[in-house]
């Protein structure tokens, strides 16, 4: 009896196998030639451009002082370090041997033209929404518009097995809802546009979702928050940690400008999303995206300059003629205080620390990261930069501006470990973006 039992486990154990075997067996696909690219139509190639700056295909396939798309940026997982393809179309060693259904294929079901499995560190799990069109549209850019160049792709440090790219085929199954996008029948047309962008080709959710032991965003969480690259990408649901509630006309004004009036600046990860991404989109999708956005919060309708928060806050900010006795303070007031400071209204580029999103956050990480390293060129509101103060104040003196920050101006508790946290940071340098 006993020997049956083991002969019928390891009988279903077999057929699951080959079942599997089956089920992840993806067959080549046929190699084009240099010669066998085809010319695409100019407004096609132009809708590919925005469409690859929106999915900030070059931020993730560049690496530092690399050639544009030329692959080998390194994307520290959790698991390990996974190095960005060549996406170029040189055919030995980018995607130049790709046919327009071998793309497809790739955006759609995260498989390679040899028929290899893809590593979801490509979020082919938000590309398999968007419309056949629109896939061809950037096939079409990175074919006719960017440069081939030929390279040579560095090996992924991951350990076995993970490494094996079969797997990855169950990592599918458990966790990858395939399929375009399915329009959602009681939202306007405007809201499902806007999912359709920040559910697809922007992939908002590979930032702002937690993901499980595996790596997976945790759907059932979808935009509540998440660390990525030592900074918190906050939630985008109503647990957002801003004091001011996001409205459409919020989120919008951040797309365009890389700032809003209410709630701070794109900084770290984000700078690139807005600065060589989003910002390129039609018009109308940026509103749509914040349509959606603003659904997702819950804050839309809300009108920030009537928040009793925001008049509170400027009353906070007026200065205080008495001497200073927080260290904090003190140091807030020389430091930050001459370009933070606003009167009886808030003034666009001109932050109020009170209210901003990096202050009111349960993590301090984007508060200490924007002091210690400031916000470049490339960041936040085009024209206007921010100094790093790493080589000026130390690490208890951070500490402090981020302690008075919370306290006096965020009336929020104290933020645990904030002296170690800031001391954390400055040694780990400010990230990858």
């Amino acid at each position: 009896m006993f020997k049956k039992i083991c002969l019928g486990i390891l009988a279903i154990a077999a057929i699951g196998a080959v079942g599997f075997g089956v089920y992840a067996y993806k067959p080549a696909m046929q190699p084009i030639t240099a010669a066998d690219h085809a010319t695409f139509p100019p407004e096609q190639v132009e809708k590919g451009r925005v469409l690859a700056g929106a999915g900030y295909c070059a931020t993730c396939h560049t690496a530092k002082d690399g050639e544009p798309y030329a692959g080998n940026y390194a994307m520290e997982t959790g698991f390990g370090t996974i190095y960005a393809t060549n996406l170029t179309p040189d055919v030995e060693t980018g995607i130049g041997a790709y046919s327009q259904d071998a793309f497809r294929r790739a955006m759609h079901e995260g498989v390679g033209r040899d028929g290899r499995h893809l590593f979801p560190a490509f979020p082919y799990d938000h590309f398999t929404k968007m419309s056949d069109e629109d896939v061809d549209a950037i096939y079409a850019f990175i074919m006719s518009e960017v440069a081939p160049v030929r390279s040579v792709q560095k090996e992924n440090e991951l350990p076995f097995p993970l490494n094996l790219r079969f797997l990855q085929a169950g990592w599918k199954m458990l966790f990858v809802d395939f399929g375009q996008y399915e329009t959602v029948a009681d939202k306007s047309p405007e809201w499902n546009r806007g999912a359709y962008l920040a559910e697809g080709v922007t992939h908002c959710g590979a930032c702002h979702t937690p993901r499980n032991i595996l790596g997976a965003e945790k759907s059932s969480e979808q935009y509540a928050g998440a660390e990525i690259d030592r900074w918190q990408a906050p939630a985008l649901t109503a647990a957002n940690a801003s004091a001011v509630p996001w409205n459409a006309a919020e989120f919008r004004e951040y797309l365009i400008e890389g700032s809003s009036t209410y709630h701070g600046i794109a900084a770290g990860p984000m700078g690139p999303v807005v600065h060589e991404g989003v910002r390129e989109l039609p018009d109308s999708d940026l509103t749509a995206i914040s349509v959606y956005l603003a659904d997702k919060v819950g804050g839309d309708g809300l009108d920030p300059a009537d928040s009793d928060i925001v008049r509170a806050s400027l009353e906070r900010n007026a200065p205080d003629r008495r001497y200073r006795q927080a260290e904090g303070e003190r140091l807030y007031t020389t430091a930050c205080a001459a370009c933070h400071y606003n009167a009886k209204a808030i003034r666009a580029g001109r932050p109020d620390l009170g209210i901003n999103s990096s202050v009111n956050q349960d993590d301090p990480s984007n508060l200490i990261q924007v002091i210690l390293y400031g916000v470049t060129s490339h960041q936040g509101t085009k024209g206007v930069v921010m100094p790093g103060f790493r080589q000026a104040l130390n690490d208890d003196q951070v500490a402090q501006i981020a302690a008075y920050l919370r306290a006096d101006r965020a009336q929020k508790p104290a933020w645990e470990n904030l002296r170690e946290e800031v001391t954390e940071l400055r040694a780990r340098g400010p990230g990858s973006h």
